[in-house]
């Protein structure tokens, strides 16, 4: 992926992950355009920063992303990468029965969110230059965390999907899958401050180092993450599984 000179759509970009990779990316000297339902944090986010812009979009209405889509490419024709950041991480008892409610919400903000806006942006991403997309999974998507198991499928369910679309458009766009591991960001409550949790500023500074790699990898995989995306190719995936649940 081009380091700069990029125009750089980034889903969920008010806040966390996406704010961070939305500054430290328009640092590098890439217009970016940060997305999400909060227009207030939206707002906050992109305050006093030349190249920076705001466009409202909720992920989870198929009509407000193709909405979304046309207005992005009037004002913004030059869009060339895709991060697919936004996501919502739910907690949900598996032992009885519930409300899927949660669960139908991770899935259609998770999934079909990134689903949905590939395809209303994949005739126009071909034909640009340097075109990437980026979607960003979690490592667990490799080792389940039993308390949030919708999101855990969303994850593992993006993975799959990016390897598929990486094979699709390969010679034309790019395709790059980020694999966080557990971040300290706002995703649950408590989790900005929550003891072993990796420190945000921490996470990008090895992912921007990782992006700026030549050629950029396919994963995006900083040190701590390889616990869980290694765990089944090193054979200690029962071993991790239970390390994971019982913290």
């Amino acid at each position: 992926m081009k380091n700069s000179g990029n125009t750089i759509l980034i889903t969920g970009g008010g806040s966390g992950i996406g704010e961070a990779l939305a500054h430290r990316f328009n640092d590098a000297g890439n217009t970016v355009i940060v997305a999400g339902r909060r227009r207030a944090a939206l707002e906050a986010s992109i305050a006093g920063r030349a190249n920076m812009h705001a466009i409202e979009l909720d992920v989870t209405s198929a009509p407000a992303i193709a909405d979304f889509a046309r207005r992005l490419l009037a004002e913004h024709p030059d869009v060339n990468v895709l991060v697919n950041n936004a996501g919502i991480m739910r907690m949900e008892p598996l032992d009885r029965a519930r409300d899927l409610s949660d669960a139908e919400a991770t899935i259609t903000t998770n999934l079909l969110g990134p689903i949905r806006l590939i395809d209303a942006l994949i005739d126009h991403l071909v034909g640009q230059p340097d075109a990437a997309i980026v979607n960003v999974s979690s490592g667990l998507a490799f080792v389940p965390l039993v308390a949030t198991p919708t999101y855990d499928a969303t994850k593992a369910a993006i993975h799959s999907y990016t390897v598929a679309l990486r094979h699709a458009l390969a010679g034309r766009v790019e395709v790059i899958e980020l694999v966080p591991p557990a971040v300290q960001t706002g995703l649950t409550p408590g989790q900005e401050t929550r003891e072993g949790y990796l420190p945000l500023g921490a996470f990008i500074d090895e992912v921007m180092t990782l992006f700026a790699q030549d050629p950029t990898p396919p994963e995006i995989l900083v040190e701590r993450v390889g616990f869980l995306r290694n765990a089944e190719r090193e054979g200690r995936f029962d071993e991790a599984l239970a390390t994971l649940n019982s913290r």
